[in-house]
């Protein structure tokens, strides 16, 4: 693979400097991205980070966008929107782009973007998939379309990350894309930025229409386990024939290293929440911490017309604990990128489960929403214990193509 560089020119005002790390399933495109977005962070620099899978989770997909790889990238465009709005001065971006027709750039307003592709050898690549899959299902799929990206001319930039450490990579694409802002042009202090509302995404296609729908937040302390939950309400709601979205609150606040507060959160919500009923979801599973209910008021000024059902899962000291010295230990329920547990020593997990249980009992005085006790329960039962507590959907009517 030929070496190649590219100097991508430093946009200033309100046009944001994106890196968007692409390449086939398994070739490394989270960890490396995390990497650099920790490394700008490390050095000063507002930088936001976003998993762009993160941002399509809603199906069936639309009959126009295969791959929802436009549905993505417009939900992108959102997320850079409320990051440039919180300060960001670049972003890192992570994700499959489309292999034959690449990024939608169409859908991006004031970004400045640089792609890198990511490549592997295919005995490396099978390696490193099978490594995280568990087994080889998909394998052949994803070997296709590492072909068809090799085949393809999808970057500006290719990095070849054969034999690399996650490190490694990250210096190679920080060689590639000279110029790129992790220089010291964009260290030191930030101006003052505009603050970003809950109920306003003006910078958003379609600002002004509220979405409505139905909205159902799994809240709780930190090791609750209301990503391994909600995902499973998702699934049943996918089940009962339903269109339906999927959001991750803490995948959508990656902004630091002045960290983001409700208030970012909130407008990509509103904004993700808009594009999933333009696709004609009728039902979003939703998870994410609130502390109280001025916290339920900041999401809640950005769902105005959604009927929002809250329920909180609570678990005693014993069982935060346990899951999670489990997610320290890589064995979560998924691999959440940016997990700020995972590979952390002992003591520091200990320490966070301490503070989880505090959260729990202040949770508890705060009594917010719909309680679920998860002690003792397997994954399975809660997920029905919270969709018999909340009646959640509803008779809602499946959609027919």
């Amino acid at each position: 693979m030929a070496r190649n560089t590219v100097q991508p020119q430093l946009m200033t005002g309100d046009v944001v400097p994106v890196l968007w790390l692409c390449g086939p399933p398994g070739v490394g495109k989270t960890a490396v991205g995390w990497e650099i977005y920790s490394e700008l962070i490390r050095s000063g620099v507002q930088t936001g980070y976003v998993d762009v899978d993160q941002l399509g989770m809603c199906y069936p997909e639309p009959a126009g966008d295969p791959g929802r790889h436009r549905m993505k990238t417009r939900n992108l465009n959102s997320v850079i929107a409320g990051y440039r709005a919180a300060g960001a001065r670049c972003v890192v971006v992570s994700g499959v782009v489309d292999a034959r027709q690449g990024v939608h750039r169409d859908e991006l307003t004031q970004v400045a973007l640089t792609v890198c592709r990511l490549r592997a050898d295919e005995e490396q690549l099978a390696q490193r998939f099978v490594g995280r899959q568990g087994h080889d299902g998909g394998l052949a799929q994803a070997l296709q379309e590492a072909a068809n990206l090799d085949a393809g001319a999808v970057a500006e930039v290719c990095v070849d990350t054969s034999g690399l450490t996650v490190a490694d990579v990250a210096r190679q694409v920080h060689d590639r894309v000279n110029g790129w802002p992790w220089l010291s042009d964009l260290q030191g202090p930030l101006s003052a930025a505009e603050p970003v509302h809950g109920d306003s995404v003006a910078d958003d296609p379609g600002a002004g229409v509220d979405p409505d729908g139905r909205v159902l937040w799994l809240c709780g302390a930190t090791g609750v386990g209301k990503s391994t939950i909600g995902f499973q309400v998702y699934l049943k709601v996918l089940g009962a024939g339903l269109t339906a979205a999927y959001i991750d609150l803490s995948q959508i606040g990656f902004c630091g290293p002045t960290p983001a507060d409700h208030r970012l959160k909130a407008h990509n919500l509103a904004a993700l929440w808009r594009t999933y009923r333009d696709a004609g979801a009728q039902a979003l599973v939703l998870v994410g911490p609130a502390e109280d209910e001025s916290a339920l008021a900041v999401y809640g000024g950005a769902l105005p017309a959604s009927a929002v059902t809250v329920c909180r899962l609570h678990a005693g000291r014993d069982t935060l604990t346990s899951r999670i010295m489990l997610r320290g230990q890589g064995r979560g329920s998924w691999p959440e990128p940016g997990d700020p547990l995972v590979g952390k020593p002992t003591a520091h997990l200990l320490s966070v489960a301490g503070q989880a249980a505090q959260e729990a009992e202040a949770l508890e005085r705060a009594a917010i929403g719909c309680r679920i006790d998860t002690d003792g329960y397997t994954i399975a039962e809660i997920t029905d214990m919270v969709v018999a507590r909340t009646g959640w959907p509803g008779q809602l009517p499946a959609r027919h193509a």
